[in-house]
C-alpha cells in the first residue's frame, strides 16, 4: 500500500464516520421496560427471554460499586499458527504501551475484545483503532460490535482479518489508539498500545 492509498483510505473512513454521525439512536430502554413491551406476542417475548437469560430474573452485577455497563478486560492478538498475544486492560493502562507486539509483514490477523456487561443492556458497541507512525495517522478502522445483554460470562468480539503491510518501507514502530464506544458517544474505554512489523516473528 502506498503512502497515498494510506491517506485516500484514512480520508475515506473518516467520511464514512462523518456520515454515521448523523444517526441518532433511539432512547435507551432499560430491561424492564424491553421486558413489559409486546408481551402480546409470544414469538418474540421468548425471543427476548433467549437473549436476556438470567438477566431478565436478575441485576447481573460483575463489579459492585462500579456504575460502568460495559469492562473491558483483554485486547488479543490473534494469528494462524501463532501464540495468542494478550494486553491486560483490567489494570495501569499508561504501562501498556511498554508491550509492544510483534507482528511479521504480510500476515494476516484478528483482534479480539473480551469483556464483561452489567447492570443494563448496551447497544450499538462499536470497537474504533486508530494507527500511528511517527506521529502520523496511517490507517483508521471502525468495526460495528453490536449490542449485549448482561451477563456473568465473559463475553467477546472478534475483527475481521486484517492484512499486516509488507516490505522494508512498512517495518517499524507503530501506536495504537484503541477504542471501545456505542450509539450514546459513552467512552467504555480508551486506551493506546503499540507494535512492531518485523521480518519475521523473531
Amino acid at each position: 500500500m502506498s503512502t497515498e492509498e494510506v491517506h485516500e483510505q484514512v480520508h475515506e473512513q473518516d467520511h464514512h464516520d462523518e456520515v454515521a454521525s448523523s444517526y441518532v439512536p433511539p432512547p435507551p430502554k432499560s430491561i424492564g421496560e424491553l421486558v413489559a413491551a409486546d408481551q402480546e406476542d409470544e414469538s418474540l417475548r421468548k425471543y427476548k427471554e433467549t437473549l436476556l437469560g438470567n438477566a431478565i430474573a436478575e441485576n447481573i452485577v460483575i463489579e459492585p460499586g462500579n456504575p460502568k455497563k460495559v469492562l473491558v478486560k483483554k485486547l488479543v492478538l490473534v494469528s494462524e499458527g501463532q501464540t495468542e498475544k494478550t494486553l491486560d486492560l483490567s489494570g495501569d493502562l499508561s504501562q501498556l504501551k511498554q508491550t509492544v507486539f510483534t507482528i511479521k509483514e504480510g500476515v494476516q490477523y484478528r483482534i479480539r475484545i473480551e469483556f464483561f456487561v452489567q447492570h443494563e443492556i448496551v447497544t450499538g458497541l462499536k470497537y474504533i483503532q486508530k494507527t500511528y507512525r511517527k506521529g502520523i495517522q496511517v490507517d483508521k478502522m471502525a468495526h460495528m460490535v453490536g449490542s449485549y445483554a448482561p451477563k456473568k460470562d465473559l463475553q467477546s468480539y472478534t475483527t475481521p482479518l486484517e492484512d499486516a503491510p509488507s516490505g522494508l518501507l512498512y517495518r517499524g514502530h507503530y501506536t495504537v489508539s484503541s477504542l471501545f464506544t456505542d450509539d450514546d458517544q459513552n467512552e467504555h474505554l480508551k486506551w493506546e498500545w503499540s507494535f512492531e512489523i518485523k521480518k519475521d516473528w523473531n
